[in-house]
């Protein structure tokens, strides 16, 4: 109370700490809460006796994608609407405008910035911390594609629905929230180290770790969401490429 009446009195807003936690824990809630729904339904269509082994892995990929973030958003965003406990505006969530061309230009130049700042923090480690395993390949769902259509479903999957959906949650509705309650700055670690957490994988988390942080600059600097959805597009499109069509460059590349 004392410290917001002098927040007041020098003209600053009034921080409400408490949404650094329950925001955050909402959000891994809402995650965790549609992950084992997702998993009980497939379980349950299994016992019915419908042989989800024999769908087609880049299908079933597919739709397992789509479930879980549209549970997440409908449970994170929808919820606390439905139950009118709050109201989402589009200012909130940073999706007031299309793309436009500043969007399109500071989506490469924020992806030039990740990538520097991703592989001197990965190189500083790996002198510091040598135990830590920065090369472990990341688990992922759509695996031995062989077919054009399976190909499509994962780009779908991987670098179109991903992006749209996690920037919407996290540097949008999560970081939106965070950055009216406490200082941008303590949203933008509070939203990167929770996207890192959702990740559970070290090596993955640090480096989405960074990149949030660019990402969440992107919105500062547009006020949108949109030049970080293009960023996102494109690290995973990128990660798409070494990790189906040329996986062997990888290899050479060390990644």
């Amino acid at each position: 109370m004392l410290q917001n009446s002098l927040n007041k009195l020098s003209g600053e807003r009034p921080y409400d700490w408490v949404q650094l936690f329950f925001v955050p824990a909402w959000v891994l809630t809402g995650y965790v809460v549609s992950v084992v729904i997702t998993s009980v339904l497939a379980i349950s269509i299994a016992k019915l006796g419908i042989p989800l082994g024999l769908v087609n892995q880049a299908v079933y990929g597919l739709v397992i994608s789509i479930v879980v973030y549209a549970l997440t958003l409908m449970f994170v965003i929808g919820l606390p609407v439905l139950l009118k406990k709050q109201t989402v505006s589009r200012v909130l969530i940073g999706l007031t405008r299309l793309p436009s061309w500043k969007d399109i230009l500071l989506a490469p130049a924020g992806f030039v910035i990740y990538f520097i700042a991703s592989a001197v923090v990965m190189v500083l480690l790996a002198q510091f911390i040598p135990a830590l395993n920065l090369n472990e390949a990341q688990d992922i769902i759509f695996k031995g594609l062989s077919e054009q259509y399976e190909f499509i479903l994962a780009f779908l999957a991987l670098v179109v629905i991903a992006p749209i959906a996690e920037e919407i949650l996290f540097r949008g509705y999560l970081y939106g929230k965070l950055k009216r309650a406490v200082p941008t700055w303590v949203a933008m670690l509070m939203t990167s180290a929770l996207f890192g957490l959702v990740h559970f994988q070290w090596n993955v988390s640090i480096d989405v770790f960074i990149l949030s942080l660019v990402l969440c600059s992107l919105r500062e600097v547009t006020g949108n969401i949109s030049a970080g959805i293009l960023l996102h597009m494109l690290k995973n499109g990128i990660a798409f490429y070494f990790l189906f069509i040329n996986p062997l460059l990888s290899h050479t590349l060390g990644g």
